[in-house]
């Protein structure tokens, strides 16, 4: 279905007229299209309940005094409290934060975890800062959107440019508001704070949950596949050891810097270690070094973008030779590439689930936080595997019975969920 996306609501007014969001908007018209639902509720789900941009003076090392730009957006709450990362990162705009909101929505419904969708993030690129300058515009951060968080309101996590310790000082900043600790208001923290064992790898984990899946679905073995994966951070670095771990093999990596390639099959701990040593992939040992773009489109089986939004595109999705693509990023596939893909054949499995395993262990996380009573690894790991695994068969009955791709179709089982919700609550007056 082809959609106007300068009609759709929220998009008339952005300055934008590319990016997330207005591929985000486009998958939900879509959905709304197919459900037949009426303009009405088409503009709720579209608008977000509730956005906070807050300015955020950070004094600096040197003395001087720096203003940031940070935002909070909740995009729906139907089925419970809004959860979603924050991104320190200098791509962080209102847009792209909207859009992300949005997507985790589709997710925690997709997922069936009782959350609603938000995301946060602040332009900033934290490499140009010290820890400290770090710990203090986190904490200034938290104490501009500590009126809309909460562990019943909104619960942050890490995302791009974040990671245990940003949320042990969020913690932190909002417990001492509080006057006592609330482990509950974030995710994705230290298991010494409240965290969960398995947080940390669970993205990567059920990116190669949801990947063994779909290569079994088109007839190829873990045995026998190959893989490429784009992005060797948080989320790529654990799904391409992971990968080997379950006897693929992953020939190629790539992170901002470029791209590795060995057709016998990468060592990913020994180039876990050179990039602890050299902040790079390329450069290992053994291996060529090619541009990253290029990691792209190699004859691979699998292909896991797993780093930021927007990487196949209508320039380059015509060229990827991958049988199955599976995002462990969100939205690194554009609307334009998604067309390409499916009319080439390639099976594509949408980010609201391939890489859904961070949040369902969130919420294991929050779960565990507020009854003060945790899970060993063990249990953690086998009820991920049993929801990714459980949601991902349900998207296969869901794209045959109505004829629609596994993104259609995830976007249209998460849209329906959080409708029925929100029909089921009704109007406040």
């Amino acid at each position: 279905m082809t959609t106007d996306v300068s009609s759709l609501p929220g998009i008339g007014t952005t300055p934008h007229t590319v990016g997330p969001l207005v591929d985000a908007q486009a998958q939900l018209a879509s959905a709304v299209a197919t459900l037949d639902y009426e303009p009405g509720l088409h503009a709720l789900l579209a608008s977000p309940r509730r956005e906070m941009t807050v300015s955020i003076p950070l004094r600096r090392d040197d003395g001087s005094v720096e203003v940031l730009t940070g935002h909070r957006v909740q995009h729906n709450v139907s089925r419970g409290p809004a959860k979603g990362g924050v991104r320190y990162s200098p791509q962080v705009d209102l847009d792209e934060v909207r859009a992300l909101a949005m997507w985790m929505t589709w997710k925690c419904a997709l997922i069936d975890v009782p959350y609603g969708g938000a995301k946060g993030g602040i332009t900033v690129d934290p490499r140009r800062y010290s820890r400290p300058e770090i710990e203090r515009l986190t904490r200034r951060y938290t104490s501009e959107i500590l009126p809309i968080i909460g562990p019943d309101k909104d619960i942050p996590a890490p995302d791009i440019g974040t990671d245990e310790q940003t949320m042990a000082w969020m913690m932190d900043t909002f417990s001492v508001s509080s006057g006592y600790t609330v482990p509950g208001v974030v995710t994705g923290k230290p298991v010494s704070l409240g965290g969960s064992l398995g947080r940390a790898s669970a993205t990567s984990a059920g990116v190669v949950h949801i990947a063994l899946a779909a290569l079994e679905h088109v007839g190829i073995t873990a045995a026998r596949a190959t893989a490429a994966v784009q992005g060797f951070g948080k989320v790529g670095a654990d799904a391409a050891l992971f990968l080997t771990e379950a006897g693929v093999k992953v020939v190629s990596v790539s992170d901002q810097y470029g791209a590795v390639h060995r057709a016998d099959g990468l060592d990913i701990r020994a180039l876990q270690d050179h990039v602890a040593v050299i902040g790079s992939v390329v450069g290992f040992p053994g291996a060529e070094t090619i541009p990253g773009e290029q990691l792209l489109v190699l004859e691979v089986d699998l292909l896991v973008p797993a780093a930021v939004e927007g990487v196949l595109t209508g320039a380059n999705a015509h060229e990827v030779r991958a049988r199955v693509v599976v995002e462990g990023a969100n939205g690194p596939t554009t609307a334009e590439a998604d067309r390409v893909l499916t009319e080439a054949g390639v099976l594509v499995v949408p980010d609201i689930l391939a890489n859904a395993g961070g949040v369902v262990v969130s919420y294991f996380e929050w779960v565990q936080s507020n009854q003060a009573y945790w899970w060993s690894r063990q249990e953690v790991d086998h009820r991920l595997e049993h929801r990714m695994l459980s949601a991902w068969h349900h998207l296969l009955d869901v794209a045959s019975a109505r004829g629609l791709t596994l993104r259609e179709a995830a976007t249209v089982t998460a849209v329906e969920r959080v409708a029925d919700a929100h029909r089921t609550r009704g109007l406040y007056p």
